[in-house]
C-alpha cells in the first residue's frame, strides 16, 4: 500500500518559492539508499511521490505495529544550506506535506530536523490537569484581550516553562495547530474525529492565547511543547494534507460554554496509554467517528453537552477580514477587488499564477487564477473563494509583500 509525498521548499518565508531545489528521498533505516530524486518547478514544488507505506489498518488501533513509514529527505539549492529532515512520516493512502525553509549561505552546511514519534505511538508523559475555565487575571496582570482573536504567529517553547535553554519559535497559528494535530492523531481517521480533535488543539491554544497564561507566569512565550502541560509540536516536521485542509476551513472556530468569554481550555489524552476520565480520549473520539458521531457531538460526548463552537470575529495579520459570501464567477465589489489584486502580488514570486484585471467582476480569469492557487497552496481546487482560501490568499500575499518592502 502506497501513501504519498510532497515537498515544497521556501526562502526565508512561503512567499519566495526556490525552484529547481533538489530533492532526494530515502528510507529512514537505510538513509544512504536513495530511492527518489526530484527538482522543485517553479512554485517550489515536488509533484506527489507515491510511496510504500504499512497497510491502514494499523493506524485504525492502538499499539504495534508502527502505522506510518519513516523516510529521510535531503534538499539542496544553489546558494543554500543544505537541509535535511530525518523521520518523515508517511500514512498509507495520505498525502505527507514536507515544507522546508531554506537558509542562504554556505551549501556545505546543514540544517537538520530530527521528527520523532507520534504522540499516538511513542511514549509521551501525561497532561497535567487544569480547569477548563480558567480564572482570569487582575488589572495588574497582562491586559486580557476583550474577545478570543486569531493571532498572526504562536511563540512556542521547545521544552518545559522551567527550561530556559530551550529555544523559541514564532509560528504562524495555522502552520501551529496542523502541526499539533499531525503530531498528536492519524490522518486516516474519520473527518468528523478530526474535525473533533482539531478543534480541541485549537480552543487549548486559543485559551492559553486569551489568559495570557505563561506570559502572566513572567515566561516570554504562548505555549510550549510540552505533552505535560500544552500540546505536541515539532519544528520543522512534515503535516498531512487532510488535515492541513480542515485547519484550513475551521480555523476560526473554538470550543466554549454558555456565560463564558473564553476558549475551554479542551485537554484530551489517547485513552489507552494515559487515561483521562474527565477528558476527550483521541481513540475513543476515533470510535465514536467510526460510529457516525459528528464533530459537535464527539465533543460534546466528552467536555459536556452544553458546549458549542464560537467564532473568531479577527484575525491578525491580514489586510481584512472574510466577509462571510463566498465570491464565485458573477460575484462583484471591493472583496472581489481584493482578492484580485493580492493574487497578482502573490503572482510576482509564483509565476505559475496568470495576473488578472483589477475590476472588481469575479470571472473566468479570476476563477482560473484563484483555481491555480488553490492548487499551489493545497487547497480543494474549486475556483471559488471561501473562507478558507480567502485566508490562505491573505496569507500569502502578506508573505509576499513583506519580502518585497524587506
Amino acid at each position: 500500500m502506497d501513501g504519498y509525498l510532497k515537498v515544497s521548499a521556501y526562502s526565508q518565508s512561503v512567499g519566495k518559492p526556490v525552484g529547481g531545489a533538489r530533492v532526494k528521498i530515502a528510507p529512514h533505516e537505510a538513509p544512504d539508499k536513495i530511492i527518489e530524486e526530484i527538482t522543485t518547478d517553479e512554485s517550489g514544488q515536488t509533484p506527489e511521490i507515491p510511496l510504500p507505506a504499512p497497510p491502514i489498518e494499523y493506524s485504525m488501533q492502538p499499539g504495534e505495529p508502527q502505522p506510518y513509514s519513516l523516510y529521510d529527505i535531503t534538499i539542496q539549492a544553489d546558494g543554500f544550506n543544505e537541509a535535511d529532515i530525518k523521520g518523515v512520516q508517511v500514512l498509507p493512502e495520505e498525502e505527507a506535506l514536507q515544507d522546508v525553509i531554506l537558509i542562504p549561505g554556505d551549501t556545505y552546511q546543514h540544517e537538520e530536523v530530527t521528527i520523532p514519534d507520534s504522540v499516538l505511538f511513542g511514549t509521551y508523559p501525561p497532561k497535567e490537569p487544569e480547569e477548563a475555565v480558567k480564572p482570569l487575571p487582575d488589572a495588574s496582570g497582562f491586559i486580557v484581550l476583550p474577545e478570543p482573536v486569531i493571532p498572526e504567529y504562536i511563540i512556542v517553547h521547545a521544552g518545559v516553562p522551567t527550561d530556559s535553554s530551550a529555544p523559541n519559535y514564532w509560528v504562524p497559528f495555522k502552520d501551529y495547530i496542523k502541526n499539533c494535530a499531525s503530531s498528536e492523531i492519524y490522518a486516516t481517521w474519520p473527518p468528523e474525529t478530526l474535525r473533533a480533535n482539531i478543534l480541541a488543539i485549537i480552543s487549548l491554544t486559543l485559551n492559553r492565547v486569551y489568559t495570557e497564561w505563561y506570559r502572566n507566569k513572567g515566561y516570554s512565550f504562548t505555549i510550549t511543547n510540552s505533552t505535560r502541560f500544552d500540546q505536541a509540536f515539532v519544528y520543522g516536521r512534515n503535516i498531512f494534507s487532510e488535515i492541513s485542509i480542515i485547519t484550513d476551513e475551521i480555523f476560526t472556530n473554538y470550543i466554549t460554554k454558555p456565560n463564558i468569554r473564553q476558549p475551554l481550555f479542551t485537554q484530551y489524552c489517547d485513552g489507552k496509554m494515559v487515561q483521562c476520565p474527565t477528558w476527550m480520549t483521541q481513540w475513543g473520539s476515533k470510535a465514536l467517528g467510526d460510529q457516525g458521531y459528528s464533530a459537535v457531538n464527539i465533543l460534546r460526548t466528552y467536555y459536556g453537552w452544553d458546549v458549542y463552537l464560537a467564532q473568531a470575529e479577527r484575525v491578525s495579520g491580514v489586510p481584512s477580514s472574510f466577509g462571510g459570501s463566498a465570491l464565485t464567477v458573477g460575484s462583484s465589489g471591493n472583496a472581489v477587488r481584493t482578492i484580485q489584486t493580492q493574487i497578482n502580488a502573490v503572482s510576482n514570486n509564483f509565476p505559475a499564477l496568470k495576473k488578472v484585471a483589477v475590476d472588481g467582476v469575479y470571472g473566468a480569469s479570476t476563477r482560473d487564477s484563484v483555481q491555480k492557487f488553490q492548487e499551489i497552496f493545497k487547497l480543494p481546487p474549486t475556483g471559488t473563494v471561501d473562507r478558507a482560501t480567502w485566508y490562505k490568499i491573505s496569507e500569502i500575499y502578506v508573505a509576499v509583500t513583506k519580502m518585497a518592502s524587506g
